[in-house]
């Protein structure tokens, strides 16, 4: 198994048919304990308890600084220490640029953003004093083409930002044994998805993949779990597209 004896963190992880879920199944399926964090507590104890006996579910609210400190101290309390942290907790909001208000862009630049910077900030000293770790953040294509299907132009800036603070931590952490990857999907069918998408809209969207499907969870917790195992031991500071070829650069 891939990851065997390693202990994970995966942020907004309780969504039934989301990214974060299975990923953490496939981590489970590994040999991984993982702890979901979600700001849903009651949520996060469900999708753990799906998992089996050795994985917890705790609330974390990644915008709030003093909630990822928390919810680190617990995991590290009841796993020993952390060797992966899945910063996979995200929002989106479908705006036109004019329309963005502050409120519209603090949310969506809390969420995606500052949430990845929190919460590494309380799991790297861990992973510092171990000399280990790995460290995979979720951005988006629409960080890469300057806009999404769903999500606005303030999502994009967000994710784009992403992309800037992942390779600015592999430089500074890769001297401890940290690394740090970017995951950037396309069109995922996820509940964020669900009921939006019309057969015309599929179709359209359909013409410019060349694998000629939308990805799924498990398309992106397949890349989550190669970041995370030794398979990717000489990588970090690296993007990695999984869009079916929707970006081809």
């Amino acid at each position: 198994m891939l990851l065997s004896g390693k202990t994970a963190i995966i942020s907004g992880a309780a969504s039934p048919r989301g990214i974060g879920l299975a990923t953490a199944r496939r981590f489970a399926a590994e040999g991984a304990r993982v702890a979901i964090l979600d700001i849903d507590a009651g949520a996060a104890e469900e999708a753990a308890a799906s998992l089996g006996k050795s994985h917890i579910g705790l609330r974390c609210d990644v915008a709030d600084k003093s909630s990822c400190e928390q919810a680190v101290a617990s995991v590290v309390e009841a796993f020993g220490g952390i060797d992966i942290l899945i910063n996979n907790a995200g929002i989106t909001q479908p705006v036109k640029f004019l329309d963005i208000s502050p409120t519209d862009w603090d949310r969506i630049q809390d969420v995606n953003l500052k949430g990845i910077l929190f919460l590494s900030q309380a799991v790297i000293p861990d992973m510092r004093a171990r000399k280990a770790g790995s460290i995979a953040c979720m951005s988006s294509v629409s960080a890469q083409r300057g806009g999404g299907i769903f999500g606005g132009p303030h999502y994009s800036a967000a994710k784009a930002g992403v992309l800037g603070l992942a390779k600015a931590m592999a430089r500074e952490f890769g001297p401890d044994g940290i690394r740090v990857n970017c995951v950037t999907p396309g069109l995922i069918g996820t509940d964020i998805t669900s009921g939006k998408l019309t057969d015309e809209m599929r179709a359209k969207i359909l013409e410019g993949i060349p694998l000629n499907r939308l990805g799924t969870a498990e398309d992106v917790a397949g890349i989550y779990t190669f970041l995370a195992s030794d398979l990717s031991a000489y990588v970090t500071g690296a993007v990695i597209d999984v869009n079916g070829g929707m970006l081809i650069h």
